[in-house]
């Protein structure tokens, strides 16, 4: 009779790595990875089932605010792994160690207050370092308050078309530009401003926009509530302060009605119930 094969016998072919091997070697750990993770806007039960693993067996985890994501975590009962502060101003410091971190095996969790991570939100500088280094890098998509203010705002085409523009700059030529920008845009334009400069912001893009657009103002606050809107345009000037935004606010403004047409759409609520508030995104 023939032989018995490796395949056949349970031997292990001469050569192999486990027959090379020593007896105190540990067998390499799997490649790491980068992962993208997107968090509820404001109501906790918007996450999903994916991004809830990834929290619970990720080796470090990138946030924002550590005592936010530690809220969330606590929340899901998960167990908070190694935390990572990387906002705005950290992001550049800490991205090459989250880089190496992941070439060394390790799972790396990003994920910011509220919304997608490198959406008017940290997250550009370490998907563009986990690139360059060649870490695997995967999404875990989820809420996104620039598309959530959108689809609210009944100004979309049947093709769902808008423009994206975040936060404007406070002040100087780049935030003239940006209002430019809107003023000349063909497609809805969606923004982001905080509660308190919200007023300011909405009469900076009346004057640059002029007065036939339709804008829909909403926001992620529990408390929120439809108002109508008076006049071409809408912003927080005309809330009462009770019923301002306590979070964060998104604005969605229309394209020029070519028919001159000096209606507005009322602002409508976005958002749900959530123990604690939060940034768009």
């Amino acid at each position: 009779m023939g032989g018995a094969t490796a395949e056949g016998s349970g031997e292990v072919p001469e050569g192999s790595a486990a027959d090379s091997a020593g007896p105190g070697d540990i067998p390499p750990r799997a490649p790491g990875r980068m992962v993208l993770v997107a968090t509820p806007l404001g109501n906790l039960g918007d996450i999903s089932i994916r991004a809830i693993e990834v929290l619970r067996t990720a080796d470090r985890l990138a946030c924002e605010d550590t005592r936010r994501t530690g809220r969330l975590l606590q929340h899901l009962g998960i167990v908070a792994p190694r935390l990572v502060r990387m906002d705005e101003h950290t992001e550049p410091a800490v991205a090459g160690a989250l880089v190496a971190a992941a070439t060394r095996g390790e799972t790396v969790a990003v994920v910011t207050d509220a919304g997608m991570p490198g959406l008017s939100d940290p997250g550009a500088v370490v998907v563009d370092a986990a690139l360059r280094a060649g870490v695997p890098l995967e999404v875990v998509p989820g809420p996104f308050a620039g598309a959530t203010a959108a689809v609210i705002s009944g100004l979309l085409d049947g093709a769902g078309r808008f423009t994206f523009e975040g936060f404007l700059p406070r002040k100087g030529r780049a935030c003239a530009e940006r209002l430019e920008a809107v003023a000349a845009s063909r497609l809805p334009v969606v923004l982001y401003e905080s509660p308190h400069r919200m007023e300011a912001t909405a009469h900076d893009l009346a004057e640059a926009c002029g007065g036939a657009r339709r804008v829909s103002v909403s926001r992620s606050s529990p408390s929120c509530t439809r108002r109508p809107g008076g006049g071409p345009w809408v912003s927080s000037a005309s809330a009462s302060p009770k019923a301002r935004p306590v979070v964060s606010t998104w604005s969605c403004w229309g394209p020029p009605d070519p028919g001159g047409a000096d209606g507005c759409r009322g602002a409508r609520s976005a958002g749900g119930q959530g123990r604690h508030g939060s940034d768009p995104t």
